[in-house]
């Protein structure tokens, strides 16, 4: 978008940006241009298959009004349709697109409180001239943007913004620092001068500049239901949210692990879907059946679950078991780069086995329940519980003894980690989430402190975990759609006590009442086990094997940012260490950001 200058000139330039995003929108590709904005759009058709083609252009008379590019549903759009028509709007499709853009004429930003969904478009206003970026309200969808002196430049992903001239691939330590430590900072997009709207922001672009207003936020509001009603108001919600979210015109299926959480979502979706049976998918690796190693992590395999589940909901169920070899593979971690546009460094085999899984769901269904955000909105992960983690004065996630499982900063040379002085960078981000967290006045010191974490949780990991599924779902094609992070729930939720979100002494309390007459006992019964991560020590092998040929190369951009005594020490320890369990970490950390700089051609700054 260019004020100063037309855009007709840069139709080129337009089709190479929309084109990063085929892997977003395989099904197809449109472009609109006007005098000073050109708006690119890969399309994954999933609601109106034919009739849902974008960008989507409103106009009257031979004059556009409007024209929109957006991702994501809108899960409401039937309602939101029925009113724009009683206002007499004419509609040509069956699309939420079309809603979203009528909507806009008929509410202008206003449209924003009204839908409900997981969202991020674009739209510009030909009779304001004003183009508005906004992002749904817990961040589902991604949207990021670059301003210019007379503009600015935008995408789903920062793929979209890289091809522009104007645009710099360069990082600074602001950016390393969010790329080394498990640490999601609203807003920031690690590359330099690159931004992403906010969850709940709406960014508007005009002749004078940019400016940016929040639309949505948690709020902490008193709680007079009492336990029998707020468990009631939890399901009636669940009950809603998933019914809404099985319309597509595509297959659609759940993922499911065999967890409270998942499996509260696939027996819900089995019951909305009446007599049709539900499509469900799980993951394993190879022999974790049999040598599974349970820890203080992982306590058990998923797959019991998960047939236990299947069985009971009467499910047509597919387990993807994954070679662990594959894990390592450096076409795969390639692959995997391209999907995020970032270094994959915290998360390790996670990154690889996600984009494994999906791409097998895809060949069968294009649109997926997830379990994902539960733990955040109804407190079930073990930092929540232990009181190291919860009076600590960091991120709980990096308190003992989690701290490990998001570490992989201990192969770089300490000069460089004191240079970005990682601890006050730590300190600085978390004073910051725990000051933007709302609170009631006179609630007790737990209430306020669980309010606090629930908030942190919810903000930056969170968002950190809603970034990886969308990115290595949408890499292969595939919607994943989170009923969890639907904002009446998460609203609703926030403003209860703690004490009453664990009212029997176990996580997710409340959760866990509300659908255990929809679960097999065992299900109902089983305690937090995380996504699964590879046990088997040849995954770790591959790694030492590439990491090995990195440090034999001279032209590796990561080796200069390394403590090389220390990679070779850990190269030469015994494999499977139990004293060094947690240094493969280290060892994906520094493959996924080697990997990155070569194949984005990365300049550091520092």
């Amino acid at each position: 978008m260019n004020f100063d200058q037309g855009v007709h000139d840069e139709r080129d330039l337009l089709s190479r940006m929309t084109e990063t995003m085929a892997c977003r929108g395989p099904d197809a590709s449109g472009t609109w241009t006007d005098v000073h904005v050109a708006l690119g759009h890969r399309r994954l058709s999933v609601i109106d298959i034919e009739g849902g083609r974008q960008p989507m252009a409103a106009e009257e008379g031979g004059r556009s009004l409007a024209c929109l590019t957006y991702s994501g549903e809108v899960y409401n759009f039937r309602e939101l349709r029925k009113e724009l028509i009683s206002r007499g709007h004419r509609f040509r499709t069956r699309s939420d697109t079309e809603v979203v853009l009528r909507g806009h004429l008929e509410w202008g930003e206003g449209l924003v409180d009204r839908l409900n969904g997981m969202f991020a478009y674009a739209v510009w206003d030909a009779v304001h001239q004003e183009l508005l970026l906004v992002r749904d309200r817990m961040g589902i969808k991604p949207l990021y943007y670059f301003p210019l002196d007379d503009g600015v430049v935008f995408g789903s992903e920062p793929k979209a913004i890289l091809p522009h001239p104007n645009v710099p691939r360069r990082i600074g330590e602001d950016g390393l620092r969010e790329v080394l430590e498990m640490v999601k900072t609203p807003g920031q997009a690690v590359f330099s001068g690159m931004s992403e709207v906010r969850p709940g922001e709406i960014v508007r672009v005009r002749r004078g500049g940019l400016t940016r207003r929040t639309y949505w936020a948690l709020e902490a509001r008193e709680h007079g239901d009492d336990l029998d009603t707020t468990i009631a108001t939890v399901r009636s919600l669940l009950e809603d949210v998933v019914d809404r979210q099985l319309v597509a015109d595509v297959p659609l299926c759940s993922l499911l692990s065999g967890g409270l959480d998942s499996s509260a979502i696939t027996a819900l979706a089995a019951k909305g879907l009446g007599d049709t049976p539900v499509r469900s998918f799980s993951v394993d690796f190879a022999d974790h059946g049999t040598g599974f190693r349970g820890d203080s992590i992982h306590g058990s395999p998923d797959a019991p679950f998960a047939r236990d589940l299947v069985r009971h909901v009467g499910a047509e169920h597919s387990e993807v078991i994954l070679n662990s070899g594959e894990l390592a593979d450096p076409g795969l971690r390639a692959a995997v780069v391209r999907a995020t546009d970032l270094p994959p460094t915290y998360w390790g085999d996670m990154w690889p086995s996600l984009y494994l899984l999906f791409q097998e769901i895809r060949k069968e269904s294009t649109v997926a329940l997830s379990g994902e955000s539960a733990d955040e909105v109804f407190g079930g992960y073990p930092w929540f519980h232990t009181p190291e983690a919860v009076n600590a004065s960091t991120f709980p996630w990096l308190a003992s003894p989690t701290k490990a499982l998001f570490d992989g900063q201990g192969l770089f040379e300490p000069s460089l980690l004191d240079k970005l002085d990682m601890r006050a960078f730590l300190r600085d981000s978390y004073s910051q989430a725990v000051s933007e967290a709302p609170v009631l006045p006179g609630e007790s010191p737990l209430e306020r402190r669980m309010r606090q974490l629930t908030y942190v949780n919810l903000t930056r990991f969170n968002q950190a975990l809603l970034d990886r599924k969308d990115r290595m779902s949408m890499a292969v094609g595939l919607e994943v759609r989170v009923p969890f992070c639907d904002h009446r729930l998460v609203d609703y939720v926030y403003s209860v006590p703690w004490s009453m979100k664990t009212f029997d002494g176990k996580e997710k309390s409340l959760l866990r009442a509300a659908v255990a007459d929809l679960l097999p006992d065992s299900v109902v019964k089983r305690v937090k086990s995380p996504y699964p991560t590879t046990q088997d020590p040849g995954y770790e092998l591959a790694l030492r094997g590439e990491m090995a040929r990195v440090l034999e190369d001279p032209g590796s951009p990561v080796v200069p940012l390394l403590d090389t005594a220390a990679v070779r020490t850990l190269l030469e320890s015994p494999l499977g260490d139990t004293s060094r369990k947690y240094e493969r970490m280290g060892l994906e950390t520094v493959l996924g950001l080697n990997s990155w700089l070569v194949s984005y051609s990365v300049a550091l700054d520092l």
